[in-house]
């Protein structure tokens, strides 16, 4: 059973990813390559403080990608932390590579995994790889299909001791469901925000298997309408609209870990501190209408 503790600087406390206890407000490392999640960015120096400060502030869930730049952000990581203090635990993916254009083709033959899952190795200079996401679906999300014969190539590198422990991403229920039927997972990481709920009782019940639950681009997707529903509540609250959307985010379940991206460390620093935005019953029903 996860046991959610308090931590003394991060709002949400803790939840266990198998054997891994990590933060549930951690950082996503997409944003620290250049334009469209591709080459270095304009400042390293500033993209490595960033790494710097989230793990000064005691987060200890990154989350990353080969793919990203490709190599740039697993890099950068390496450079602003390794070696790394044993509390942190970096998640990375796995079932996509970039091509010239900048689109994300599928790569999910059992070679081109092993192939990921090494690059990863080496790229984070790490002997085992804390978790391991198989990513699904294309760039427009989640597709209907099998994931059998990829999900097992990477059981067979979990088996080999590469890997420790595995997730889906951009994953359908029934992907899920599969997945768990072949080995266990301990995550699933989804689209998901206040006006995009399609996966809400995937949500409640992974919480009832202490699965967690890791959405991406939290301010994705939303009308006009539900932009300006939840500015209305920011603008009460003197605080930004991503703030009540992560503040949000902690409080519908307490198997969501949160993954936001930001290149700069003010803007991290406002993240981490928006999560903990304290919101009222009347404020969470009034954001919970804008995705029903």
């Amino acid at each position: 059973m996860n046991v959610n503790t308090p931590s003394a600087s991060l709002p949400g406390g803790t939840w266990n990813l198998g054997d891994l206890t990590v933060t549930r407000v951690g950082y996503g490392a997409m944003q620290l390559t250049g334009p469209g999640v591709m080459g270095p960015p304009a400042d390293r120096d500033g993209a490595l403080a960033v790494l710097r400060e989230a793990a000064a502030l005691g987060i200890t869930h990154i989350d990353t990608a080969d793919a990203y730049g490709p190599r740039v952000a697993n890099q950068l990581i390496r450079e602003a932390l390794h070696p790394y203090p044993e509390s942190l635990h970096i998640v990375t993916k796995v079932g996509a590579v970039r091509d010239e254009q900048g689109g994300w083709p599928p790569a999910r033959q059992p070679e081109e995994l092993r192939r990921a899952v090494h690059a990863n190795l080496d790229g984070l200079g790490l002997d085992a790889l804390d978790l391991v996401n198989l990513r699904l679906g294309d760039a427009r999300g989640p597709r209907p299909g099998s994931l059998a014969e990829p999900f097992e190539t990477l059981v067979e590198l979990q088996q080999q001791g590469l890997i420790r422990h595995l997730g889906v991403s951009n994953a359908t229920t029934e992907q899920v469901s599969e997945a768990q039927s072949i080995a266990p997972i301990v995550c699933v990481q989804n689209m998901y925000n206040l006006a995009y709920r399609q996966d809400d009782e995937l949500i409640d019940d992974l919480a009832a298997k202490n699965i967690a639950y890791v959405p991406f681009f939290p301010l994705g997707g939303f009308t006009p309408l539900q932009s300006s529903a939840l500015t209305a509540v920011a603008t009460r609250r003197d605080a930004t609209p991503m703030s009540v959307a992560l503040a949000w985010l902690l409080r519908r379940s307490p198997n969501i870990l949160l993954i936001p991206g930001t290149s700069s460390v003010a803007h991290l620093r406002e993240n981490v501190a928006g999560a903990g935005l304290p919101l009222s019953d009347e404020e969470l029903a009034e954001l919970d209408r804008i995705g029903r």
